[in-house]
């Protein structure tokens, strides 16, 4: 299975998460995308499900002189999720990542206030919370978010992409109530492999994407 592009992906996701709709299952549905992929397929999910549509900014947390080199990530106001295993193998301590903690605060910070445009975050609590992202593949983003999330008390928490590495999306089932991945291919080697159109998308044109579907 490939996608023509985020657009495309994204009216094939929402028909499969109209389904669970229809059945039930997703009642009161808030959707939140993951910057800057996510929002292109998320807003078609949000269309499709008549549901508000809003931003969790996820930032990674790179190696100090190697920030290519993920070693966790932070989401929203939840605290960093590191890598141990990565941690410990770079004979780093936490204490040693604080410099880059705080300067991906920081960043993070200034695009939920770019995204937001003075809008309050959504409230999650009772809601079922829809997460998508444009693909998943270790999965350490999208972990982030979502245990920022379930901190926040949301009634059932679904993560959904088109694309998912399988050792992706077994890793992160446990974190939630439900995976929805359209695809799972067993030669998966990154997200954009799945797209014919793969550009990176501007903040303008996630602004653009966001306004219109205000929160409820």
């Amino acid at each position: 299975m490939r996608f023509r592009d985020r657009r495309q992906a994204g009216r094939a996701l929402a028909a499969r998460l109209r389904e669970r709709q229809d059945a039930g299952a997703l009642p009161d549905p808030l959707v939140l995308a993951l910057p800057r992929g996510g929002v292109a397929v998320a807003a078609e999910v949000a269309e499709a499900l008549g549901a508000p549509l809003d931003v969790l900014v996820v930032r990674k947390i790179g190696a100090p002189g190697h920030e290519e080199y993920g070693v966790g990530a932070m989401a929203g106001d939840g605290g960093p999720v590191f890598d141990e295993e990565a941690v410990r193998g770079l004979g780093l301590t936490q204490a040693d990542l604080a410099p880059v903690v705080a300067r991906e605060r920081a960043e993070l910070l200034r695009r939920e206030r770019l995204y937001r445009q003075g809008r309050p975050a959504p409230d999650p609590r009772g809601r079922t919370v829809i997460v998508v992202d444009d693909g998943l593949a270790t999965g350490s983003t999208a972990r982030a978010a979502l245990r920022a999330l379930r901190a926040r008390d949301p009634a059932r928490l679904v993560l959904a992409v088109p694309v998912a590495s399988p050792q992706g999306a077994a890793a992160l089932r446990p974190e939630t109530d439900d995976l929805i991945a359209l695809h799972e291919p067993a030669a998966f080697m990154a997200v954009g492999q799945w797209y014919d159109v793969f550009d990176q998308l501007t903040d303008t044109e996630v602004l653009e994407a966001l306004r219109g579907r205000e929160q409820t």
